[in-house]
């Protein structure tokens, strides 16, 4: 193995993706610096206080403690870097379509910097063509063209939040440039950082790649979802049913029905894939965007299958007062991003219920309960578990007078409804 060389890394965007790619490009001996316009997040991390799951305050401490990492708000200090990871929300915009705003001001923000010799990487979630169409002549504004002055690539993000650093090693690491060279000094990067760098033929791959995995996963959700819907009427348990076609040992892989697919990835990305296809082909996506619609239609399925089963235990919704246990979009992990359990409690407001909600992983503050107590139980006309964090009380959950079980932490009882 070549001997490290250390780079002046720069990271735009200090989000859940930033954070752990600065410190393990620290960890690996680079100089780091952290830009964010969020003068909070800059506060934050200068104060050795992490905000990313990912990222405990001992690391942020180690990595502060190194003098490697700098955080800032301050885009000048982008100057003289050798290495730039673009790692800024790609979100959509009112009309549900891509919103690249934040790209393409990072990129103008390199671009005021861009030397020769230096590599811009982008590592944002977004369609095929973005790299390339978008943020190439972004950066050739400054009159130095990619693959001939400086590096040019695409690495897309695959962090499960919740992994911690060392999972975000573990995982192989897409990588792909504007050319060879390109494509070799982004793979050398990375390699110091994860354990295994996988190179795609070019960068429009890499890009559809990302967006294939997040499409993958929605469909399938979505899939299991449906037929949670429907197998009440077909007479048959789906969980049980996915335990059973579980024991196949090929052509099939287990998916959890749930009230939705939360996070950024799978109700967010895979639109932009299913924009882009509509866009250029002027025929919809009809798989992802039919996926799309379930998903999005979970949340308020979840609530009426609540309304319902309290109605028949006689407790009219507008006078129910109801725990929601689990506010986030994944189990145990304090993220409340496109957070489908959120939006079966907005809808459960809507009609008219109380909600109180309860949640372990969320900080004290925002109007959450850290636990389930008796009291809270005995008073509530129903207990909604919608995210089966790690260290529920599942005995005194399962002791309500009616509980809607939404992701399968309890076992069958009278008193007790699954999805």
């Amino acid at each position: 193995m070549k001997p490290l060389v250390p780079r002046r890394v720069a990271v735009l965007g200090c989000g859940y993706v930033g954070v752990p790619v600065a410190l393990l490009a620290v960890a690996a001996g680079h100089d780091v610096v952290a830009i964010d316009t969020d003068p909070d997040r800059i506060l934050q991390l200068q104060a050795g206080k992490s905000y990313i799951v990912d990222v405990t305050d001992a690391d942020l401490a180690d990595a502060l403690g190194s003098g490697r990492l700098l955080p800032t708000a301050d885009p000048n200090a982008l100057a003289g870097f050798d290495i730039v990871l673009i790692t800024v929300p790609t979100p959509l915009d009112r009309d549900g379509d891509p919103d690249l705003t934040l790209v393409e001001a990072a990129a103008k923000h390199v671009a005021a910097h861009l030397e020769p010799g230096c590599t811009v990487v982008l590592e944002s979630s977004t369609y095929p063509g973005t790299t390339q169409d978008i943020v190439q002549p972004i950066l050739e504004g400054s009159g130095l063209r990619a693959g001939v002055d400086f590096h040019l690539g695409y690495s897309p993000e695959r962090i499960d939040p919740g992994m911690g650093l060392a999972g975000l090693r573990a995982v192989p690491k897409i990588v792909a440039g504007i050319d060879d060279a390109s494509t070799t000094v982004i793979a050398e990067f990375w390699r110091a950082l994860v354990a295994e760098v996988v190179v795609a033929p070019d960068i429009r791959t890499a890009e559809l790649a990302k967006l294939f995995e997040n499409v993958f996963r929605l469909v399938n959700v979505s899939l299991v979802n449906e037929l949670a819907q429907h197998s009440r009427a077909l007479g048959a348990d789906v969980r049980q049913a996915l335990a059973l076609a579980e024991t196949k040992p090929f052509g099939f892989m287990r998916f959890h029905p749930g009230v939705g697919a939360g996070g950024h990835c799978l109700p967010v990305d895979t639109r932009y894939l299913s924009w882009q296809i509509r866009t250029l082909s002027g025929t919809p996506a009809v798989l992802i965007e039919t996926a799309s619609r379930i998903n999005d239609a979970m949340p308020t399925y979840v609530a009426d299958r609540i309304v319902s089963g309290l109605d028949r235990r006689g407790v009219a919704i507008e006078s129910a007062r109801i725990v929601a246990v689990g506010v986030t979009y994944k189990r145990d992990v304090a993220d409340l991003r496109e957070s489908c359990a959120l939006e079966v409690i907005r809808a459960l407001r809507r009609y008219g219920a109380e909600v109180v909600t309860v949640d372990p992983t969320i900080p004290e503050g925002l109007q959450v309960l850290p636990r389930v107590t008796a009291d809270i139980v005995n008073t509530a006309s129903g207990v909604a578990v919608l995210v089966g964090h790690t260290g529920l009380d599942l005995n005194l959950i399962s002791a309500a007078n009616y509980v809607f079980d939404a992701c399968g932490a309890l076992p069958t009882a009278p008193n007790i409804e699954h999805l």
